[in-house]
């Protein structure tokens, strides 16, 4: 009967070490989580298109809708008619420069005729065949014609002058009108909608045909590639961890059974928090802990807010 006593005294302790000995295999707990990325609409309308599903891979920069914009479209072909206008709006200044012209020309000929006709005064002066007063007649005819051709050019001038002006002032509503159709077009990109990143879409907010409005939500994607799980020390282990090193990381295979993982420290918290309620022991609840990350490769196995726990190397 001692015999029988002492055997399953003997087997107690050994549970209770072997069971005191699986809670210390670990020294963090945790759960793994991913950086996830809203993506939503930049443009107004109805939803043409949208071509994903949840679970979907997609690549970066990748068309997966297009939303209409036939709106934008139509106020840009409006904005390009305007600026096309512009040009029949402005006038042509050769028509009346060149009567003008046609005019200084035919003063210019009587000018002439009159110079050469002051020559002959002059000689005939010379010779007493004329007097002064005819002299001082074609000497008031020339000035007046100079005046005349004054006033002509001046005329040229200013004409000139104020349809150049009045172009100017009508081609310059041509360039805030171009800046409009660079606003349209940078709408109409927004028309289609890219997926930022590479990833998998975790939830899909909206269908094709619905009504959407900029900053509506559409999906949900994130990087399933690599997760990382987030695990949580004490004060004691923070002097045991430093960033970029390599830990063992444990996940559920089965009823019994942990499945290893390789594991990189790349954060670790400067300010100390309250234990969060999904570690396992109240003592443990009770005390100040350190947030850590461990980026985790993913082969496939691991989902967002699974359970993990760490063993430092």
């Amino acid at each position: 009967m001692k015999k029988v006593v002492l055997l399953l005294t003997s087997v107690s302790i050994f549970m209770l070490h072997s069971c005191s000995s699986k809670n210390g295999e670990f020294d963090a707990t945790g759960t793994f989580e991913t950086d996830e990325v809203i993506v939503s609409s930049e443009l107004g309308g109805k939803i043409l298109s949208f071509s994903i599903e949840e679970g979907n891979e997609i690549g970066k920069d990748s068309i997966v809708g297009l939303i209409d914009a036939t709106n934008v479209t139509l106020q840009k072909e409006q904005a390009e008619a305007t600026i096309q206008s512009l040009g029949d709006k402005t006038a042509d200044v050769g028509p009346q420069v060149k009567l003008l012209r046609d005019q200084l020309a035919v003063q210019q000929s009587q000018m002439d005729n009159m110079l050469h006709e002051k020559q002959r005064v002059e000689s005939l002066i010379k010779a007493d065949a004329a007097t002064g007063k005819q002299l001082d007649d074609i000497k008031a005819q020339i000035d007046v014609v100079k005046k005349q051709m004054g006033v002509t050019q001046q005329q040229i001038n200013v004409q000139q002058s104020n349809i150049a002006t009045q172009n100017r002032s009508i081609l310059s509503e041509g360039k805030p009108l171009s800046k409009r159709v660079a606003q349209l077009d940078d709408q109409l990109k927004k028309a289609s909608i890219v997926n930022p990143v590479n990833g998998t879409v975790i939830t899909k907010y909206a269908q094709a045909g619905e009504i959407t409005s900029p900053g509506k939500a559409l999906y949900k994607i994130a990087d399933l590639s690599f997760l990382t799980l987030r695990a949580y020390i004490n004060g004691v282990q923070l002097s045991q961890v430093k960033l970029g090193q390599q830990v063992k990381v444990l996940i559920d295979d089965g009823k019994d059974s942990y499945k290893e993982l390789s594991g990189t420290i790349t954060w670790i918290s400067d300010k100390a928090e309250f234990t969060p309620k999904t570690i396992q022991t109240k003592e443990e609840r009770a005390n100040l802990v350190y947030a850590m990350k461990i980026k985790v490769k993913n082969d496939g196995y691991l989902k967002i807010g699974m359970y993990g726990e760490v063993k430092f190397q």
